[in-house]
C-alpha cells in the first residue's frame, strides 16, 4: 500500500525510490557507497543486502551499462527493489535470499565488483528498534566475517570489494578480511571539519598486493557545528550527494 511508503529523491532528483515509511530507510550512506565504486560500463556488480536497491541504482544512474544483481533476505525490500528498478528503467536481477545461503545458481557466478552496506551494530549493543525490518537492517545477526567471506568468493580475480561501515568497526573489518583481499584502502567520512570520522569507506582488491592506505577524510558539512536547518554540504559532498558524481580515490599503482 502506497500510504505505508514514501517516494524519495536521490542524487538531486535524478533518481526516485520507494521506501517504507517506517523501518529501515536508505540515506546518504547508500549514495556514498555507490559513489565510491570505481566501475565502468559493461562490468558486473553484486549488491549484498541491497535493501530497496538504493546503492545499486545510484551507481547505475552514474555508470550506464552495468549488469547488476542484488540480494536481500527481506521480502518487503526485495519487492521494493524490483519496483524501483522497473520505474527507474534500470535492469537489476534481485534475489530473495540470506547472503550466507545463496541459491546454488548464484554461487556459480562471480562479479567484477561486490558492494555491501552491512548492519552497523553488534547484537545487544544498542536499543532494539521497534520495527522488525529496521532491526534486521541495523543489528548484526550475520557476522562481518561471513559478509566478507561471501563477498570474497563472489569476486573475480583482481576484482574489487566496496563497503561502508561505522568507523569504530574498522578493527573488526580488518581482522575479518580474508587473506585473498589486498590493496586495502580506507576513506574516512567526517560530519564536519575538526570532527572525528563516524563512517568509513573501504576498497579492497582480490589478489591485490599494494600496501594499506588510509586516505584523507571526506568532510560532509561546512562549519564546525550545526547552526541552521538548511543544507550545508561541502562542495565535494554536494558533488556526490546532489550531482551524482564519483567519490575520487587517490591514484596509485596497484600490483
Amino acid at each position: 500500500m502506497t500510504e505505508n511508503l514514501t517516494r524519495d529523491a536521490f542524487l538531486g532528483g535524478r533518481l526516485h525510490l520507494w521506501q517504507p515509511r517506517d523501518g529501515y530507510r536508505a540515506g546518504i550512506d547508500s549514495v556514498l557507497l555507490a559513489a565510491g565504486v570505481s566501475a565502468i560500463s559493461g562490468q558486473s556488480i553484486l549488491d549484498l543486502g541491497c535493501g530497496v536497491g538504493a546503492a545499486s541504482l545510484c551507481l547505475a544512474t552514474r555508470v550506464k551499462g552495468l549488469s547488476i544483481t542484488g540480494v536481500d533476505r527481506q521480502a518487503e525490500y526485495v519487492h521494493l527493489a524490483r519496483r524501483n528498478s522497473s520505474e527507474a528503467d534500470i535492469p537489476m536481477d534481485i534475489i530473495e535470499a540470506d547472503i550466507a545461503k545463496l541459491p546454488a545458481e548464484s554461487r556459480k557466478n562471480q562479479f567484477d565488483h561486490v558492494i555491501a552496506n552491512p548492519p552497523y551494530f553488534k547484537k545487544g549493543c544498542r536499543k532494539v528498534a521497534a520495527n522488525s525490518s529496521k532491526e534486521v537492517a541495523l543489528s548484526e545477526s550475520t557476522s562481518l566475517q561471513v559478509w566478507l567471506e561471501v563477498a570474497t568468493r563472489r569476486i573475480v580475480p583482481k576484482g574489487y570489494f566496496f563497503l561502508i561501515h561505522r568507523s569504530e568497526r574498522l578493527p573488526d573489518l580488518l581482522r575479518a578480511l580474508p587473506r585473498k583481499m589486498g590493496s586495502v584502502e580506507i576513506r574516512p567520512i567526517a560530519p564536519r571539519f575538526g570532527k572525528s570520522a563516524n563512517l568509513i569507506l573501504m576498497r579492497a582488491r582480490k589478489g591485490g598486493r599494494s600496501p594499506f592506505r588510509l586516505h584523507t577524510p571526506l568532510v560532509l558539512h561546512e562549519g564546525e557545528k550545526h547552526t541552521h536547518d538548511a543544507e550545508s554540504f561541502c562542495d565535494d559532498a554536494q558533488d556526490i550527494l546532489r550531482r551524482g558524481e564519483a567519490l575520487v580515490w587517490p591514484r596509485y599503482t596497484d600490483t
